[in-house]
């Protein structure tokens, strides 16, 4: 352009300049008006003066220092327009920014001659915009303006991070609408219909920068001016959390129908559990009162039985003998009834000790083997390493044969039976909320199986699937409650026509003690002796009869029907009374406490117990304390002679 020698000092301060300069590029003169020489914080003699460019340069901050070097290097090589907004420190030392707007001045020969421009103070400008940079970054909202016909945008920085872009004052619109996900309408449109004032909408991203995704919300207003185009100013917020949180109500307003039905099901199944467990406290609580005072009559009953049969010689007519044996086979069944009802009632004498499982399990192969049809294929399988229980050896016997014998029974026709047991460890995220070590013994048959409703009686005592005769309903019962009463639990499973599957759970014996066997039965000698005994019994007719079967092997009896009368006689200088035969439960002082206090004033005193329910009194979550000797009600003859005497021999 040609040089233009009217452009005056007046006039480019006319224009709305804060100051001016006017650089002659041949004579390398820079002249500044007042108010640039204000701003450059410089004397008002340099007004006008000759300007050297190292004091242009020394005022600007060091950081745009070199970018405004080459900027004006380009000026004075031949570019045409200049527009850089750069710091320069004020007199006060502090800095201030500045927008400087310029142009070149060519000779007839296109060489740039002149380099004029305006210094516009921009500070407060600056200020602000970085005012709501911090407003925007912090409430997370990004800016932007689209105007009509462009394939650009003017955005905020807070707008790029939202999209995961590069910090930048414009960008394509192709680049933004290319973030959102496929299907989706733009965030930026390129055309809006006329009638439109505002655009709403929610859009999902991918982010550029780390390809998650995202959501964005935009609220967007077009401007129209009198002429056909228009611009659309909006912004953007990222709305993902709630999103989220949409999602997740839905879900859960989705599936609130089913988990509703679902917490039914556990509630009703709660219930039933319930109810079952206190149909089966009741039970047992009246089973095992029965037992108690049906044990007491079987005392008298076979005790009796046995003296006659003792007593007949060998003379006698055998219609009699064999009415005695068939009587004491019928006293015994009864027996063995009642012992049913209070291992089912879990309040039986358990005689726990450390037990190896593998081998008191596979030594009953051959009894379980007798038991069984020669039509039934057994398969019995303990896993190496299998881990101790404390368990009643010969109790644990009984289950296990029980199981086998109503296995059989379910296979008329014959089939398969195994027995396995296994160790299992259990977490507290079980359903029924278990959690431990256990040896799990499994009888599983191929029978006829049961239903559903045969299932929840099954473990009823007297509830029975054979034919009138065959059994008596007790034996699952039995196993229910010596498995419950040793700690562990019963699980039961089966189908009608494919077969029955009961799984018996005993906790695992942390210690290190030597497994223990059940020692073979042996008969031992009737013991006799000369000591003094004292019978303590509240029903008459048992501590009659107990007292004579002791009179028969030789021994000095005392007696009484409750434990004051027994302190009593024990307190009594001129008896010396070597061992306490008592009964347990008895009215106003049990027997136990009744053993407490006779060991207080003779310490060498020993003890007997018996009884046929000796509830808690001397039992120990089922168990019998340690030191404590039961002899189990009814007893025979045999029984109590070789207790007695082992008891005194100690």
């Amino acid at each position: 352009m040609a040089e233009d020698g009217g452009l005056s000092h007046a006039a480019l301060v006319t224009a709305g300049a804060s100051g001016s300069w006017d650089w002659d590029i041949a004579a390398d003169e820079l002249r500044i008006d007042a108010a640039f020489a204000e701003l450059y914080g410089l004397e008002r003699g340099k007004v006008g003066a000759a300007l050297s460019t190292a004091t242009f340069f020394s005022r600007i901050h060091r950081d745009d220092r070199a970018r405004m070097k080459i900027a004006v290097a380009g000026m004075l090589g031949g570019a045409e327009r200049f527009s850089k907004e750069f710091r320069i420190q004020a007199a006060d030392g502090s800095f201030r920014w500045m927008h400087g707007r310029g142009q070149s001045h060519f000779s007839a020969q296109d060489e740039p001659v002149r380099f004029t421009g305006l210094l516009v103070d921009v500070t407060e400008r600056k200020r602000a915009e970085e005012r709501l940079r911090v407003a925007q970054s912090a409430g997370g909202v990004g800016t932007f303006e689209y105007v009509d016909g462009f394939a650009t945008a003017s955005v905020s920085d807070e707008f790029c991070r939202l999209l995961g872009l590069h910090p930048a004052s414009v960008l394509p619109i192709r680049t933004v609408n290319g973030l959102v996900r496929p299907g989706s309408a733009p965030i930026i449109p390129d055309s809006i219909d006329p009638a439109t004032t505002q655009l709403l909408g929610e859009f999902e991203v991918v982010r550029s920068s780390d390809g998650a995704l995202r959501w964005v919300a935009r609220r967007g207003e077009v401007v129209r001016n009198d002429g056909p185009g228009y611009r659309f100013i909006g912004v953007i917020y990222d709305v993902t959390a709630s999103k989220q949180a949409e999602a997740r109500l839905r879900d859960l307003n989705d599936s609130l129908e089913r988990r509703v039905k679902e917490e039914i099901a556990v509630r009703l199944r709660a219930e039933e559990a319930l109810l079952q467990s206190q149909k089966m406290e009741a039970i047992g609580q009246l089973a095992s009162g029965i037992a108690h005072d049906f044990n007491n009559l079987l005392t008298i009953i076979t005790g009796n039985v046995e003296t006659v049969g003792r007593r007949l010689d060998e003379q006698a007519d055998p219609r009699i003998r064999r009415a005695i044996d068939n009587a004491m086979k019928g006293a015994e069944r009864a027996a063995a009834l009642t012992h049913r009802l209070l291992a089912f009632s879990r309040r039986q004498a358990l005689i726990a000790k450390p037990t190896d499982m593998a081998v008191l399990l596979t030594g009953m192969s051959d009894l379980v083997t007798r038991s069984i049809s020669e039509t039934i294929a057994i398969h019995i399988h303990v896993q190496p390493g299998l881990w101790w229980c404390e368990i009643d050896q010969h109790q644990l016997e009984n289950a296990v044969l029980n199981l086998a014998v109503n296995a059989r029974d379910a296979m008329p026709d014959g089939g398969s039976l195994s027995i396995e047991a296994r160790n299992l460890s259990l977490d507290a995220q079980e359903p029924n909320g278990r959690s431990g070590d256990f040896v799990v013994i499994t009888v599983v048959d191929t029978g006829t199986g049961m239903s559903p409703e045969t299932i929840s009686k099954v473990f009823d005592p007297f509830f029975t699937t054979k034919e009138v005769g065959k059994g008596t309903g007790l034996g699952l019962s039995m196993v229910y409650g010596f498995v419950t009463q040793s700690g562990g639990h019963v699980d039961i499973q089966s189908t009608l026509g494919k077969g029955t599957r009961i799984a018996l759970h005993f906790p695992r014996l942390l210690s290190n003690e030597e497994p223990v066997l059940a020692a073979p039965a042996t008969n031992s000698d009737m013991g006799h002796g000369a000591e003094t005994i004292l019978v303590v019994e509240d029903d008459d007719d048992v501590r009659a009869h107990t007292v004579d079967l002791l009179r028969e092997l030789g021994y000095r009896v005392l007696e009484a029907h409750d434990g004051d009368t027994a302190l009593r006689l024990l307190a009594r200088p001129d008896q010396d009374v070597q061992l306490l035969l008592t009964d347990v439960v008895m009215p106003a002082m049990s027997g136990w406490e009744l053993a407490k206090a006779a060991r207080s004033e003779q310490p060498q005193l020993k003890v007997l117990f018996t009884s046929g329910y000796p509830r808690d009194a001397i039992l120990k979550n089922g168990q019998l304390e340690p030191g404590i000797d039961l002899l189990p009600k009814p007893f025979s003859f045999a029984a109590l002679s070789e207790r007695i005497r082992s008891q005194l021999d100690r």
